[in-house]
């Protein structure tokens, strides 16, 4: 049998007047986007991290450094992408991942399926092994007041060979 590992990633970010909102990979019609040094894209870098955190592999920081002018305003699906090919690279394939929004708005029902598919083509994986899925705080915290957002992700691997 195969080793298994699992890894948790958690992202948040403040709302910015003029940026884009970018979630899941996809551009959402909104008066606000998140403050971030690549788009912001607050699921994809909670998937990041998980990722990266169940190959053993670092984090996002450590990998796409926000000092550098190269990932300025970079798509977060490109940084998952290269996220990806790292754990592959390590021996390491994606079983399924998990992933949560945390806010008020956006409301992402009819969004979901396309993010799913989005994520699970950066990862080169089955759409079915990515599920992403949102909360409120109950207007609790900065997520609750419309401050920002944040993500929760939980990704399980197995190792290849």
């Amino acid at each position: 049998m195969s080793e298994l590992r699992v890894g948790i990633g958690v992202d948040a970010h403040a709302f910015a007047d003029g940026a884009q909102l970018v979630l899941g990979g996809m551009e959402i019609d909104s008066p606000r986007g998140l403050a971030g040094h690549s788009d912001g894209d607050v699921i994809a870098h909670a998937l990041i991290d998980a990722v990266l955190g169940a190959a053993g592999l670092g984090d996002i920081g450590s990998l796409f450094p926000s000092g550098e002018p190269e990932w300025q305003g970079a798509s977060s699906l490109e940084l998952l992408a290269r996220a990806a090919a790292d754990v592959s690279a390590a021996g390491w394939e994606l079983v399924s991942a998990d992933c949560v929004l945390i806010g008020e708005e956006p409301r992402i029902a009819t969004l979901r399926e396309r993010m799913r598919v989005q994520l699970a083509e950066a990862l080169r994986v089955e759409h079915e092994r990515v599920n992403v899925r949102a909360t409120t705080t109950d207007k609790l915290g900065f997520t609750g007041r419309g401050e920002g957002l944040a993500a929760q992700a939980v990704a399980l691997v197995r190792q290849t060979g």
